[in-house]
């Protein structure tokens, strides 16, 4: 489409033909089913569907999971996606300004549909609508060209989010993730779907920024981890015994107590790696590791690193703690006034990430000058 011209296809109720895919701009056709397992949003279907329904059910986390498309709202998450590589289906716009801010070269792959503001305005979730909504096949971070300047500062950090369910939080800590320069995200089954619209509007662009590995179960978890990684936990129970850690208890929290010393591993890897998770039930404490327990400001980062965040009502769950036990890895604790409730996932993701970043940038600093000392000659 021409961006410097009056768009083509005007918005009309008629229903005589039209060069454009969607004879009437007012409805989408689709298939009479959209929650078929391959719906076409650009075939043209004797029975068009309005556009509010399709974005509705675009809404939906079973037509994100039947379908493999995604709902985008606004300019900026927009761009951030065609920019990136994310295959536009059809794009809602009320003006073509604002067709304007985005990549032209991009956006012809898309299907286009005028429609007024006031319909952006009742299916939009946001407080001041921009007049622009994208559906968007369901991006693969295989396939995803990130930011260079993202690439660029990238570290050896990864995330991993352990039912994470809170909309709001898990999609700050995406945001955090990309801000300290995660080299990706791992989702456990049980996390919230991270293309639910309260997710991305909470990580205002991380999505296309991070690669972010959805729905795992524990025993895939360490096929996504590099060779040689410690994996780390933000244990957030304030009542763990001294040196050990336990399933976490409580709503929304994700730091501790003052720790005391630390104690070592008792379960070798192997076991802790092979026993099954239906067992954990049956076995109780018994099958929990116990883990070595310092304060997050002391030295354990060391690349590759791994951090695992726990829910926000059950904590860390058991195939975390032996997945940290199998690589020596440690429990976190950031210390809070005694009587506070300790911080909530998204803020105690946030302390651990940007705390590894700033050890790993000091350790590459460290090795740095001892390669630039003079050889004694």
């Amino acid at each position: 489409p021409s961006l410097s011209q009056h768009h083509p296809y005007p918005n009309t109720s008629s229903s005589q033909p039209h060069p454009h895919p969607y004879p009437n701009t007012s409805s989408i056709p689709i298939l009479p089913s959209p929650l078929s397992p391959s719906p076409s949003l650009s075939q043209h279907h004797p029975y068009p569907i309005p556009s509010s329904k399709v974005v509705t059910i675009a809404k939906s986390k079973k037509f994100r999971d039947n379908n493999g498309k995604v709902l985008l709202e606004g300019h900026r998450l927009i761009k951030d996606a065609l920019e990136a590589g994310a295959v536009p289906q059809t794009l809602f716009f009320s003006t073509v300004g604002h067709l304007k801010l985005l990549p032209e070269a991009e956006i012809k792959r898309a299907s286009l549909v005028k429609v007024k503001f006031e319909d952006i305005k009742t299916w939009s979730d946001l407080v001041t609508p921009q007049g622009l909504l994208g559906i968007f096949s369901k991006p693969d971070p295989a396939k995803m060209s990130y930011p260079a300047a993202q690439l660029a500062s990238s570290l050896p950090l990864l995330l991993i989010c352990d039912n994470i369910r809170d909309p709001g939080n898990l999609g700050t800590i995406l945001r955090s993730a990309a801000g300290a320069g995660c080299e990706k995200v791992l989702l456990t089954k049980g996390c919230v779907d991270p293309w639910e619209p309260k997710v991305l509007r909470a990580g205002m662009g991380a999505h296309f920024r991070v690669p972010i590995i959805t729905n795992l179960d524990w025993e895939s978890v360490p096929t996504n981890l590099p060779a040689g990684i410690q994996v780390c936990v933000a244990d957030n129970n304030p009542s763990a015994p001294a040196g050990t850690t336990s399933v976490p208890r409580g709503a929304d929290r994700a730091g501790s107590a003052p720790t005391s010393p630390k104690a070592p591993v008792k379960s070798s890897p192997q076991d802790l790696m092979l026993q099954s998770p239906e067992h954990e039930d049956e076995e109780g404490a018994a099958g929990i590791p116990e883990l070595a327990a310092q304060h997050y400001y002391e030295d354990w980062a060391r690349a590759p690193v791994a951090v695992v965040i726990g829910g926000e009502t059950h904590g860390l769950s058991p195939a975390a703690l032996r997945l940290a036990a199998s690589t020596g890895g440690k429990r976190l604790v950031i210390p809070v006034v005694p009587g506070v409730d300790s911080l909530n996932s998204a803020i105690a993701a946030g302390i651990m990430l940007f705390e590894g970043k700033r050890q790993l940038l000091w350790r590459h600093k460290q090795e740095d000058d001892r390669h630039k000392l003079p050889v004694p000659g």
